[in-house]
Protein backbone atom coordinates (compact mmCIF):
# COMPACT_ATOMS: atom_id res chain seq x y z
CA UNK A 1 0.00 0.00 0.00
CA UNK A 2 1.06 3.56 -0.57
CA UNK A 3 1.61 5.95 2.34
CA UNK A 4 -1.34 8.16 3.27
CA UNK A 5 -1.46 11.45 1.45
CA UNK A 6 -1.00 14.67 3.30
CA UNK A 7 -4.31 16.51 3.00
CA UNK A 8 -3.49 19.72 4.84
CA UNK A 9 -0.49 21.98 5.12
CA UNK A 10 -1.82 23.91 8.11
CA UNK A 11 -4.53 23.83 10.71
CA UNK A 12 -5.29 27.28 12.08
CA UNK A 13 -7.22 27.35 15.34
CA UNK A 14 -8.46 30.67 16.66
CA UNK A 15 -8.95 30.85 20.41
CA UNK A 16 -10.68 34.22 20.76
CA UNK A 17 -11.15 35.96 24.04
CA UNK A 18 -8.88 36.80 26.89
CA UNK A 19 -5.41 35.42 26.29
CA UNK A 20 -4.79 34.75 29.97
CA UNK A 21 -7.98 32.66 30.12
CA UNK A 22 -6.63 30.42 27.36
CA UNK A 23 -2.96 30.22 28.23
CA UNK A 24 -3.42 29.77 31.99
CA UNK A 25 -6.52 27.56 32.02
CA UNK A 26 -6.63 23.79 32.16
CA UNK A 27 -8.45 23.67 28.84
CA UNK A 28 -5.87 25.90 27.15
CA UNK A 29 -3.06 23.71 28.42
CA UNK A 30 -4.91 20.59 27.30
CA UNK A 31 -5.49 21.97 23.81
CA UNK A 32 -1.92 23.17 23.26
CA UNK A 33 -0.34 20.01 24.68
CA UNK A 34 -2.66 17.76 22.66
CA UNK A 35 -1.82 19.56 19.45
CA UNK A 36 1.90 19.61 20.25
CA UNK A 37 1.92 15.87 20.86
CA UNK A 38 0.56 15.25 17.35
CA UNK A 39 1.75 18.05 15.07
CA UNK A 40 4.38 20.76 14.84
CA UNK A 41 2.58 23.46 16.82
CA UNK A 42 3.16 27.19 16.64
CA UNK A 43 1.39 29.97 18.50
CA UNK A 44 0.48 33.10 16.56
CA UNK A 45 0.10 36.06 18.88
CA UNK A 46 -1.86 38.79 17.11
CA UNK A 47 -1.07 42.38 18.06
CA UNK A 48 -3.28 45.38 17.24
CA UNK A 49 -0.63 47.54 15.54
CA UNK A 50 -2.56 50.84 15.56
CA UNK A 51 -3.15 50.57 19.32
CA UNK A 52 0.55 49.95 19.91
CA UNK A 53 1.43 52.94 17.75
CA UNK A 54 -0.49 55.11 20.18
CA UNK A 55 1.34 53.92 23.27
CA UNK A 56 4.65 52.21 24.03
CA UNK A 57 2.97 50.93 27.20
CA UNK A 58 0.37 49.08 25.11
CA UNK A 59 3.17 47.63 22.99
CA UNK A 60 4.99 46.47 26.14
CA UNK A 61 1.83 44.85 27.53
CA UNK A 62 1.43 42.90 24.29
CA UNK A 63 5.03 41.75 24.35
CA UNK A 64 4.65 40.56 27.94
CA UNK A 65 1.59 38.53 26.96
CA UNK A 66 3.49 36.98 24.05
CA UNK A 67 6.43 36.21 26.31
CA UNK A 68 4.20 34.64 28.96
CA UNK A 69 2.53 32.45 26.34
CA UNK A 70 5.86 31.24 25.03
CA UNK A 71 7.16 30.39 28.50
CA UNK A 72 3.87 28.85 29.62
CA UNK A 73 3.45 26.58 26.60
CA UNK A 74 7.12 26.26 25.63
CA UNK A 75 6.01 26.47 22.01
CA UNK A 76 7.41 28.71 19.28
CA UNK A 77 5.58 32.02 18.94
CA UNK A 78 5.11 34.21 15.89
CA UNK A 79 4.08 37.76 16.75
CA UNK A 80 1.67 38.99 14.07
CA UNK A 81 1.32 42.75 13.86
CA UNK A 82 -2.08 43.15 12.21
CA UNK A 83 -3.84 46.06 10.50
CA UNK A 84 -0.66 47.12 8.74
CA UNK A 85 -2.82 48.77 6.08
CA UNK A 86 -3.79 51.28 8.80
CA UNK A 87 -0.39 51.63 10.53
CA UNK A 88 2.75 49.91 9.20
CA UNK A 89 4.46 47.68 11.77
CA UNK A 90 7.97 48.99 11.19
CA UNK A 91 7.96 51.11 14.34
CA UNK A 92 7.09 48.09 16.52
CA UNK A 93 9.60 45.82 14.84
CA UNK A 94 12.13 48.62 15.26
CA UNK A 95 11.38 48.87 18.98
CA UNK A 96 12.01 45.13 19.27
CA UNK A 97 15.46 45.49 17.76
CA UNK A 98 16.53 48.83 19.22
CA UNK A 99 16.25 49.36 22.97
CA UNK A 100 17.19 53.04 22.66
CA UNK A 101 14.49 53.71 20.05
CA UNK A 102 11.90 52.26 22.40
CA UNK A 103 13.18 54.37 25.29
CA UNK A 104 12.93 57.47 23.10
CA UNK A 105 9.31 56.58 22.30
CA UNK A 106 8.54 56.30 26.03
CA UNK A 107 10.20 59.69 26.63
CA UNK A 108 8.27 61.23 23.76
CA UNK A 109 4.98 59.87 25.07
CA UNK A 110 5.72 61.19 28.55
CA UNK A 111 6.53 64.63 27.18
CA UNK A 112 3.37 64.82 25.08
CA UNK A 113 1.15 63.60 27.92
CA UNK A 114 2.71 65.84 30.56
CA UNK A 115 4.51 63.01 32.28
CA UNK A 116 7.66 65.04 32.73
CA UNK A 117 10.05 63.13 30.51
CA UNK A 118 11.24 60.01 32.30
CA UNK A 119 9.18 60.23 35.48
CA UNK A 120 6.44 57.92 36.60
CA UNK A 121 6.22 54.42 37.93
CA UNK A 122 4.64 53.01 34.77
CA UNK A 123 7.32 54.47 32.54
CA UNK A 124 10.04 53.17 34.84
CA UNK A 125 8.48 49.72 34.80
CA UNK A 126 8.13 49.81 31.01
CA UNK A 127 11.82 50.73 30.66
CA UNK A 128 12.92 47.89 32.91
CA UNK A 129 10.72 45.38 31.14
CA UNK A 130 11.99 46.42 27.72
CA UNK A 131 15.54 45.70 28.83
CA UNK A 132 14.50 42.28 30.12
CA UNK A 133 12.65 41.46 26.89
CA UNK A 134 15.64 42.15 24.65
CA UNK A 135 16.69 38.49 24.92
CA UNK A 136 13.12 37.34 24.24
CA UNK A 137 12.96 39.43 21.05
CA UNK A 138 16.18 37.90 19.71
CA UNK A 139 14.58 34.53 19.01
CA UNK A 140 11.09 35.76 18.23
CA UNK A 141 9.64 35.60 14.75
CA UNK A 142 7.48 38.55 13.79
CA UNK A 143 5.56 39.69 10.75
CA UNK A 144 3.28 42.51 9.72
CA UNK A 145 -0.02 41.50 8.12
CA UNK A 146 -3.07 43.22 6.71
CA UNK A 147 -6.18 41.09 6.62
CA UNK A 148 -7.86 43.83 4.58
CA UNK A 149 -5.31 43.82 1.75
CA UNK A 150 -3.58 40.45 2.18
CA UNK A 151 -0.18 42.11 2.49
CA UNK A 152 2.18 40.04 4.61
CA UNK A 153 0.12 36.83 4.54
CA UNK A 154 2.83 34.95 2.63
CA UNK A 155 5.39 36.27 5.14
CA UNK A 156 3.17 34.97 7.93
CA UNK A 157 3.12 31.44 6.49
CA UNK A 158 6.89 31.60 5.93
CA UNK A 159 7.34 32.56 9.60
CA UNK A 160 5.03 29.70 10.64
CA UNK A 161 7.10 27.25 8.55
CA UNK A 162 10.32 28.43 10.21
CA UNK A 163 8.75 28.27 13.66
CA UNK A 164 7.49 24.74 12.89
CA UNK A 165 11.09 23.76 12.13
CA UNK A 166 12.08 25.27 15.48
CA UNK A 167 9.35 23.16 17.08
CA UNK A 168 10.63 19.97 15.44
CA UNK A 169 14.18 20.69 16.63
CA UNK A 170 13.41 21.90 20.14
CA UNK A 171 10.02 20.77 21.41
CA UNK A 172 10.85 17.16 22.22
CA UNK A 173 13.82 18.40 24.25
CA UNK A 174 11.81 20.80 26.42
CA UNK A 175 10.28 19.34 29.58
CA UNK A 176 6.60 20.15 30.15
CA UNK A 177 5.85 23.21 32.28
CA UNK A 178 5.28 22.64 36.01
Amino acid sequence: TSPPQKLLDYILIDTPGQIEAFSWSASGTLISESLASSFPTVLAFVVDTPRCAGSPHTFMSNMLYACSMMYRTRLPVVVVFNKTDVVPSGFAEGWMGDYDAFQEAVDEMNETTGGGGTSGYYSSLTRSLSLMLDEFYAGLRRVGVSAATGDGVDDFWDAVDLAAKDFEEEYPLVPPPP
